[in-house]
């Protein structure tokens, strides 16, 4: 769990119950807004229902990863074509009923509007604040937190170069054990004659990537080649004493959320304190009469 203020989680949740679109019934969904293309899915009585629109509702839905490819043969890409089908059949009719003339209908519209200007806000915010490169830093902090009285049993392959600690790491997955191979490839003078063992280490105490190398690699199993001070190294996790923290892919989301809400957040600060923003009175509001709207010929004295 990400650690953060109580004052940030209340501003969390505000901006959570905001409803921007990057919401789903399984919590707040941070997606890449994807490039918007002009490929006819459908037309319904002369009016175009486009892929990318099929597209972005499965993402919404949940039904594909932002980014993975949907083809026309899909189960998924059938299923949400068919839904905005209906859905197009029953903005038809609704307008020839004349329901967007409705004031209230107006209202409604013009609400739907803004979410959604929020919600293109909100993927503006993700594509240039929520990088790979703030979620491994956030990721390596949490990492730390979680670790911070941890211990674990792990054994390492110290090699020269990198091709020669893949070529040992393929040997490994191709099923060679990992004991068999540190006599005759680890340059570790150290640990060689013990099969690489370190014993049990404070993940903490050792350098960058260790940490995170660690949290990445369960018991039993043996990370890919990494880059550390004393060259490069392939690392076995032979046990652990506590419990371990979720990997980088299992706290991604988290992270990216986490990022994300900070980010709105400030924005909206900002936009709050350069805003003028007065409680409504109760009475009926009337734009014509409302001397704060651009370009209405009354003043307060008039009024």
């Amino acid at each position: 769990m990400i650690r953060m203020s109580a004052d940030f989680s209340v501003i969390c949740v505000s901006i959570a119950a905001l409803a921007l679109g990057a919401c789903s019934d399984s919590g707040f969904r941070v997606e890449q807004p994807r490039e918007v293309n002009r490929e006819v899915a459908a037309t319904v009585n002369g009016e175009a229902i486009y892929t990318s629109d099929v597209e972005l509702e499965a993402v919404a839905r949940g039904l594909v990863i932002s980014g993975a490819a949907l083809k026309v043969e899909d189960e998924a890409y059938k299923q949400v074509l068919d839904q905005l089908i209906d859905q197009k059949l029953m903005a038809q009719e609704a307008l020839r009923r004349d329901l967007d003339r409705d004031p209230a209908g107006v209202r409604r519209l013009e609400m739907a509007r803004e979410r959604i200007l929020g919600n293109l806000l909100v993927e503006s915010v993700v594509a240039s604040q929520v990088t790979d490169e703030m979620i491994d830093k956030m990721y390596s902090e949490q990492v730390r937190l979680q670790q911070v009285n941890d211990q674990v049993s792990v054994a390492h392959i110290v090699t020269e170069t990198e091709e020669e600690a893949e070529k040992v790491w393929l040997r490994i997955q191709a099923g060679e054990t990992f004991e068999s191979l540190v006599f005759n490839n680890s340059k570790d003078s150290a640990t060689r004659m013990e099969n690489g063992d370190l014993g049990y280490v404070a993940p903490n105490n050792l350098p960058e990537p260790y940490p995170v190398m660690i949290a990445n690699t369960a018991v039993g199993e043996v990370s890919a080649p990494f880059q550390a001070p004393e060259g490069w190294v392939i690392l076995k996790v032979k046990d652990r004493r506590t419990e371990p923290p979720k990997t980088r892919e299992e706290m991604r989301p988290e992270i990216a959320t986490f990022l994300t809400l900070s980010e709105v957040s400030r924005v909206l600060r900002r936009l709050r304190t350069e805003a003028v923003i007065e409680q409504g009175t109760g009475k009926n509001y009337s734009p014509a009469s409302d001397p704060a709207v651009p370009g209405n010929p009354l003043t307060g004295d008039e009024l």
